[in-house]
């Protein structure tokens, strides 16, 4: 508690006081100074500086009625991320950070499957336009780019990217305002060898050397 002669364990504190602070400290956040302090800016300022490989999330949105031939078709659904790692070797396993709340986070709580494709660093482009906030429908941002369908996700999986996995549902661990989905991976190929890799840093889109 803060200012409180009490310890975390309700125990009152029988240790000799503290000596004189002889150096300023730094002004407290919030009521109590608590570690967890830190502002949405130095946050976001201190993870910019950490390089990151940029892929694309997609997967297949289902038919509103499967049962009937006439329903309107599911849509191909698609996202940009930066947080995107591998888990596990045996077995293969990976994990992408979604915001919560967001069409894909909404999409894979119901719908196991999904895939990635590594973008290469030619393919800026492709990022910027999955990145974009009130982004006109997935259809129309899939329609010029080449892209084949994944034999186990029947997602779309990006043509000359560096990589391309897909991937089914293990776990959805909440974590703050995003939900980590960890994902066997089910197949992966590599389709270019061509280029190096799509990094994000300091805010922007970047290649290698």
């Amino acid at each position: 508690m803060c200012g409180s002669d009490t310890s975390v364990f309700g125990v009152p504190n029988t240790s000799p006081p503290a000596p004189p602070v002889t150096a300023p400290l730094p002004a407290a956040r919030g009521a109590c100074g608590h570690a967890e302090g830190v502002s949405n800016d130095e946050f976001r300022a201190a993870m910019s500086r950490l390089a990151a490989g940029v892929v694309l999330v997609t997967a297949l949105e289902p038919p509103l009625d499967p049962d009937d031939p006439h329903a309107p078709a599911g849509e191909d659904v698609g996202m940009t991320a930066t947080a995107f790692m591998s888990v596990s070797l045996d077995p293969p396993l990976v994990l992408v950070s979604l915001r919560e709340g967001s069409r894909m986070d909404d999409l894979l709580a119901e719908q196991p499957l999904w895939a990635v494709s590594v973008l290469t660093e030619s393919q800026r482009h492709i990022a910027g336009r999955f990145a974009m906030k009130g982004r006109v429908s997935d259809r129309l941002l899939f329609a010029d780019i080449p892209y084949v369908r994944g034999r186990e996700s029947g997602a779309p999986l990006v043509g000359g990217a560096l990589a391309t996995l897909e991937c089914r549902t293990e776990q959805r661990v909440t974590a703050g305002d995003h939900t980590l989905v960890i994902g066997r991976v089910l197949s992966a190929s590599l389709p270019s060898s061509d280029g190096g890799p799509l990094t994000y840093f300091r805010g922007r889109y970047r290649q290698l050397g």
